[in-house]
């Protein structure tokens, strides 16, 4: 994530809530490991209903609302609603 587009778009906001909640720097960490192919795959198969995530990534099935991605990642969700 370019943090500087964000900033041009006018969206400071979006990033003080992010990095308040640490979300930022999840994003942002070029260090975490992640395949492009897996990624890909996982937008490719993506649905959102009714604030939940559903997608399927090498047969495996995943599901979570912002809540539960919150808890995998060790982030807070608190206040997601806001910009989501």
């Amino acid at each position: 994530m370019k943090v500087s587009y964000f900033q041009e778009q006018g969206l400071g906001v979006f990033l003080e809530k992010s990095e308040v909640q640490w979300w930022l720097d999840l994003f942002t960490d070029t260090e975490r490991g992640r395949s492009v192919l897996d990624l890909a795959e996982f937008y490719a198969n993506c649905v959102v209903t009714d604030g939940v995530v559903t997608s399927t990534v090498n047969d495996h099935d995943l599901r979570f609302d912002v809540k539960k991605l919150g808890e995998l990642l060790g982030v807070s969700s608190e206040g997601s609603v806001v910009y989501v």
